[in-house]
């Protein structure tokens, strides 16, 4: 074989993928390096805190959370999604410990984030350890979150706070702890948390959407006829505009819905939900805190729903496969994010991500680190790679 032909193969192997193979693993070289610093301050903090999981910066100060917040699962998912990208074994010693810490969390009733807590982190352990351990805690887990399963209303109970404002309240977010019941079907072969997952994202889908497709944040139900009540938003800028975390988490969560039921109604929503994206995402593809925020472009981006849009996107090019443009809005959102959004090594306490938006209205997380952002950008390089 001539030295043209070799050449030629090499150009090829350069255009279809090889190159961003090499360029990936740079990518995940650079998330070790500066992760190992988050590791390393938490680990110090830890020793003298309450707190057991690293949320975000405040006042240039590492923040830790207890295990009852919402996102301490999201810190040991990270270490989890570590070791799956290096298959370096510190890694998975990290994560064991960081799981561990949250274990409790297991009979907390008073939360729907069942899912973002233990199935971010015990489900991920479960899927690369195989540990039986892991398993019963996310059985036990899944039987705890059914319990704040309302047949009237068909809906899992979001929150038990503000009840000035909402009788029976459920947040589009709620989608994501899907996943922790249909995988306990699989476990156990008990379809009652499949069909409570079912029902769940059947009235979610009935009824946090308004016809242009853009989602509400809260809809509120009578929990003793199941009648919406009210539907409100609680971090977007008002109950008819689009909050973009909560249009990623839809997103995200019927992409995982079809997954779990092959239900074409859930394939439809998501796609649905790709095209309203397309078309109104900045040319960056990292959207403003709130689609409808009035005074964009002078507002805060948010690099987490960024990310949650761009694992989605990869899974459900994955699913079906014959729609390119999937695949490219999910490089394009991560290809911006690593340019642009990455904290520079050793800097934010080794948080990955900045420019995220916790919750502007409150005041609260508007331009920092956020764990879960990390979380779903490590999720998305993972899913890109055909991992899933």
């Amino acid at each position: 074989m001539n030295k043209y032909i070799w050449c030629l193969i090499f150009v090829c192997y350069s255009f279809s993928g090889w190159g961003q193979s090499r360029q990936d693993e740079k990518i995940v070289a650079d998330a070790a390096e500066q992760l190992r610093h988050l590791v390393e301050y938490t680990e110090q903090l830890v020793k003298d805190s309450i707190g057991v999981s690293p949320r975000t910066m405040e006042k240039g100060e590492l923040q830790l959370v207890r295990r009852g917040d919402w996102t301490s699962g999201f810190y040991p998912g990270v270490l989890w999604q570590m070791f799956a990208l290096t298959k370096d074994k510190s890694w998975k010693d990290w994560a064991k410990t960081a799981t561990a810490r949250i274990e409790g969390e297991k009979d907390n009733g008073r939360t729907h984030d069942m899912g973002f807590k233990v199935y971010n982190s015990f489900g991920k352990g479960y899927q690369l350890t195989g540990d039986s351990h892991y398993r019963d805690v996310i059985i036990h887990a899944a039987k705890t979150l059914s319990s704040r399963f309302n047949p009237t209303v068909g809906c899992i109970r979001s929150w038990d706070h503000n009840t000035d404002k909402w009788q029976f309240p459920v947040i589009i977010d709620n989608m994501l702890n899907l996943e922790l019941l249909f995988a306990t079907t699989k476990l156990t072969g008990d379809s009652t948390y499949y069909r409570i997952a079912l029902s769940h994202a059947d009235k979610t889908l009935e009824n946090h959407f308004r016809p242009d497709g853009g989602s509400y944040h809260v809809v509120d139900y009578d929990p003793q006829t199941g009648e919406v009540k009210h539907r409100h938003t609680h971090q977007g800028y008002a109950h008819e505009s689009t909050w973009s975390r909560g249009q990623a988490w839809a997103l995200y969560g019927f992409t995982m819905c079809y997954r779990e039921t092959k239900e074409e109604r859930f394939l439809g929503k998501a796609l649905a939900l790709f095209s309203w994206l397309s078309e109104r995402l900045p040319e960056d593809g990292v959207a403003y805190w709130d689609f409808d925020a009035p005074t964009i472009p002078n507002e805060p981006r948010d690099a987490s729903a960024a990310a949650v849009m761009a694992s989605a996107l990869y899974e459900l090019d994955h699913l079906i496969s014959d729609k390119p443009v999937l695949r490219k809005l999910a490089d394009r959102i991560i290809t911006s994010l690593t340019a642009n959004y990455r904290n520079a090594k050793g800097t934010n306490s080794g948080f990955l991500l900045t420019h995220s938006t916790g919750s502007k209205p409150h005041h609260s997380e508007v331009d920092v680190p956020l764990i879960y952002a990390d979380y779903y950008y490590l999720e998305a390089l993972l899913r890109k790679n055909g991992n899933f």
